[in-house]
């Protein structure tokens, strides 16, 4: 099972991306008994969950109240057991020096809002770890 952390402050776009995570068209895509989702209302969320478990795939938006998504990408990139994780982020800020700005962090993908169902699925898809294709 494929274990995911949504991190975004938006609870509409939390389900939204949840529910294109559970679906069961995409599940068995994924094969391995689907998906487990694992949400956090914001980044300060995030950093209170991300030591207490693992995860095969991050998706965070970067506009929080708290810690921003290009700030806890850092914080993940520097921790051992989240350093190689799959790390997607979505956001309404999609210029090329945004999006730039986010994969020079440590971001795999930059995915601008709004996006489609398969346009996320395929984002994930592409980076999801070796063997889970």
């Amino acid at each position: 099972m494929l274990r995911v952390l949504i991190v975004e402050d938006s609870a509409s776009t939390r389900a939204l991306v949840r529910t294109i995570l559970e679906d069961a068209a995409f599940a068995e895509a994924l094969g391995d008994g689907g998906c487990e989702v694992v949400e956090a209302a914001g980044g300060f969320d995030a950093m209170r969950l991300l030591p207490r478990s693992s995860y095969d795939l991050i998706i965070t938006d970067v506009n929080m109240g708290d810690i921003n998504g290009l700030e806890l990408v850092q914080f993940i990139r520097k921790t051992e057991r989240h350093r190689e994780t799959p790390l997607i982020i979505i956001s309404t800020q999609g210029t090329e020096r945004d999006v730039a700005r986010a994969l020079a962090l440590g971001a795999n993908a930059f995915l601008a809002k709004p996006f489609t169902p398969e346009s996320l699925r395929e984002v994930i898809m592409a980076h999801l770890p070796h063997g889970r294709q």
